[in-house]
């Protein structure tokens, strides 16, 4: 053959060896002779459609980890040659949106409505908005793209593809399916929070609207017994409506009702003792509580039922779920700054501390963000850009998705911010001093909001189910990522899907019973603490120094 020597020739036919890429340039790939070689199966990266006749504008891939003399971007099968862009052992994402649609939900999640106000409120206010956008453009939007075109491009899970890619390095593919795994097992915990409480919401009255003995203590304070107290000239007091003949008998009962600094919400006594009846501390894991392990049995009956037939199915649940949250999202807005005290929390959230800049902690806690809100270094970007067709437009997919997620984290800055002012004006607090805890923000003061509505049930029936769809939206990437990671490690069980995923979401319910007990929440705050903060941070860094060192710049383009 033209362009090869007889001894490569030869070995091509028997053996592994393969051509060099001088020789692969001089090819004549029209001869009868060519035709006939049948040259061996490289597992691992993605082929082009440029076919052998462009073979001499490829570069030489000298810092090539994969063990061959072809460039990462060579075929997996040269000796077929496609130019479609199917990967049918794998399965594509049957239609464009149903990519980008998953990748907004995977992105645009609880942390938007839970751990960004939350980081708000603990970081200055507006203060924290102009670290959490540099970190975005700085760092977040260029990770983003970079592993949207990596696992486009490769089509292949993070294990799978960094063994190919680097296998010195093949051990941040394993740490990234770590971390979707712990992430994963304590996210679902709070879809099945939720799940308790949008079937707790199926009542005439909500059940922590006023202050049952059975969950609450003196202190609780209900706002809807206080105000009928008060019609009846009465005075509310520790949970008793006293009359003016029975009044007499409590000394500075007028003063001490109307002490508020000792007052607890029933919505978060509710979240404390009757949902989740937390202990005293983490030494004390108490009593798994019933209600918990249904509504985790839920929650993961429901993942695995949406990705039982892989992105097929979640590529199309994810139409719901991804866009039904923007108009609850919007509901509440309007409803929100109707509430009187709610110019007071959104003046609260726009206007910033600038001293706060100074800290290394807003800082650290916007890049932390950034992270947790567009998944670099997770493995579920990869994960999800592996089922692409191969030309697909992935960097507008990314700016779309990276511009989406902040703005609509700065819009739910305004729906919470809105209610925590009301809360604050209703309890006579400073808005600062209103919510001690993450989980407070969608467990306590939504819940205790919705009372205050008309239809109080159905407000509450929409948030819950909101946080549901936000949750799922997210787990499906969490979870498709762990299954991916096992499948392209075991290609065998391709064939046998569903029963990989039957077989982690059992492993993912049995390990999230440790969060049904009554120390549980102790578990679940440890593990978003440290699961998911430095150590993507530390893996993105190691997986940007890889790709455009390790392997190179010109091999990358």
């Amino acid at each position: 053959m033209s362009g090869i020597s007889r001894e490569h020739r030869e070995s091509i036919s028997n053996g592994p060896l393969l051509p060099t890429i001088d020789e692969l340039k001089r090819i004549d790939t029209s001869t009868a002779e060519f035709q006939e070689l049948q040259l061996p199966r490289i597992d691992g990266l993605r082929r082009t459609d440029t076919g052998l006749s462009d073979l001499s504008s490829l570069n030489d891939d000298k810092a090539s980890n994969t063990g061959s003399a072809f460039p990462l971007y060579l075929a997996p099968d040269l000796d077929d040659f496609e130019t479609g862009d199917e990967e049918p052992d794998r399965g594509n994402w049957t239609g464009k949106f149903d990519f980008l649609l998953s990748l907004l939900g995977y992105s645009v999640g609880l942390g938007n409505v839970w751990r960004f106000p939350y980081l708000v409120y603990n970081n200055g206010g507006g203060a924290f908005l102009l670290p959490f956008i540099v970190m975005m453009l700085v760092a977040g939007l260029p990770l983003m793209f970079m592993e949207l075109a990596f696992g486009q491009y490769a089509s292949l899970g993070p294990i799978a593809i960094y063994e190919k890619f680097s296998p010195l390095f093949h051990g941040l593919g394993y740490g990234m399916v770590i971390i979707s795994s712990v992430v994963c097992l304590y996210y679902n915990m709070i879809i099945a929070w939720s799940l308790f409480y949008l079937f707790a919401s199926w009542s005439a009255i909500l059940p922590w609207e006023q202050c049952h003995p059975r969950w609450s203590t003196e202190n609780c304070y209900s706002f809807k017994d206080a105000d009928e107290c008060k019609d009846s000239n009465g005075t509310y007091f520790h949970r008793v409506c006293y009359n003016q003949s029975a009044a007499v008998f409590v000394p500075n009962l007028t003063a001490l009702a109307a002490d508020g600094s000792q007052r607890r919400l029933p919505a978060e006594q509710y979240f404390d003792n009757e949902v989740l009846g937390r202990s005293h501390g983490i030494d004390e894991m108490g009593e798994m509580k019933w209600q918990l392990v249904v509504s985790l049995f839920g929650a993961w009956f429901i993942v695995f039922l949406c990705l039982s037939k892989g992105v097929q199915t979640s590529g199309k649940v994810v139409y719901f779920t991804a866009l039904f949250p923007y108009l609850v999202l919007v509901i509440l807005f309007f409803r929100g700054i109707t509430l009187p005290g709610a110019m007071d929390g959104i003046k609260w959230y726009v206007i910033p501390d600038w001293s706060r800049l100074t800290t290394a902690k807003v800082w650290g806690d916007a890049a932390v963000q950034i992270f947790f809100a567009l998944s670099p270094a997770w493995g579920g970007l990869i994960t999800l850009s592996s089922y692409n067709k191969f030309h697909n437009n992935c960097y507008k997919d990314a700016l779309i998705v990276a511009v989406s997620n902040v703005l609509t984290s700065i819009f739910a800055g305004f729906v919470i911010f809105s209610v925590i002012g009301f809360l604050a004006h209703e309890l006579d607090k400073q808005v600062g001093d209103v919510i001690e805890q993450g989980a407070g923000l969608a467990f306590i003061v939504y819940p205790e909001v919705v009372t205050r509505l008309p239809i109080s049930p159905l407000w509450a029936f929409l948030f819950f189910f909101m946080l549901i769809t936000l949750g799922l939206d997210s787990q499906f990437a969490l979870l498709e990522t762990v299954v991916t990671a096992i499948l392209d490690r075991f290609p065998q069980l391709r064939n046998s899907k569903i029963w990989v995923v039957l077989c982690v979401s059992i492993f993912g319910f049995a390990f999230g019973l440790l969060f049904c007990c009554e120390g549980g929440v102790y578990i679940l705050q440890l593990m978003d603490t440290y699961a998911a903060s430095y150590s993507v941070i530390l893996i993105a860094l190691i997986e940007c120094i890889l790709i455009s060192w390790v392997y190179g710049e010109c091999c990358t383009l």
